[in-house]
């Protein structure tokens, strides 16, 4: 597989065609954003284990059943994943309180949820991802009743999969980010599933394995990224 012309830069992401149409090059990168981009830095080997770790994840999903753009993985930083027309929603799963959560109502951090809690919030990054209701996301046409009510459905089934192989290794799955597409009339879990897009702590002592490390100068941000990633990959 070649890899072609450019066709996004992200945070986190360098996005590339390649020599087949429907399938695209995702390199991992390095460079770290926090607070809308406020807080900017570089996590050593960062995209390595990025690419790592969703790539067995999303090999996870795919065995449950639950379709995702994922193809291969290329090298140890990159992603052959499938073309898709990614819908400009972003669904977050919450099983615990943490972060906006907490702040928004002043909750207590760590508190279990009586349920999963799902929120959307619209992918635009100059009007800083702004929450959205249900009602917003079917009114303002991003998605279709049917489109959503089956992107809610595979979100739900993510966080099960997720949450019970996360527990089997030692680790909770506190709240996390996805991310669908469609191609043709199908639809697709896409973007990654890593420390960057989840909130993940050790189930027996609380500790924080994920991007608030960074975001919050705990330290040992490398060493933490790496150890979750052996023990998901494991």
């Amino acid at each position: 597989m070649e890899k072609g012309e450019l066709l996004y830069e992200g945070k986190a992401k360098r996005i590339f065609e390649t020599d087949d149409e429907g399938v695209l090059w995702a390199e991992f990168k390095d460079s770290a954003t926090a607070f809308d981009g406020v807080k900017k830095g570089t996590i050593k080997k960062k995209g390595v284990y990025n690419a790592t770790m969703s790539a067995k994840l999303f090999a996870v999903l795919e065995r449950a059943g639950v379709a995702t753009h994922f193809e291969k993985q290329f090298d140890e930083r990159t992603l052959l994943v499938r073309r898709l027309e990614m819908f400009p929603v972003e669904i977050v799963m919450r099983n615990r309180v943490a972060g906006s959560l907490a702040k928004r109502y002043g909750l207590e951090r760590g508190t279990v949820l009586k349920k999963p809690l799902l929120e959307y919030y619209l992918k635009n990054d100059d009007l800083h991802d702004p929450m959205m209701n249900r009602n917003h996301v079917l009114v303002l046409g991003y998605m279709t009743e049917r489109t959503l009510s089956h992107v809610e459905a595979e979100a739900a089934k993510v966080n099960r999969v997720l949450t019970n192989y996360m527990k089997d290794r030692g680790l909770e799955l506190v709240d996390f980010k996805l991310e669908f597409g469609e191609r043709g009339r199908k639809i697709y879990l896409g973007d990654e599933i890593s420390p960057d897009t989840c909130r993940i702590w050790d189930a027996a002592t609380g500790e924080v394995f994920d991007k608030d490390r960074f975001r919050f100068d705990l330290g040992e941000v490398e060493s933490h990224y790496e150890e979750v990633v052996r023990r998901l990959t494991a």
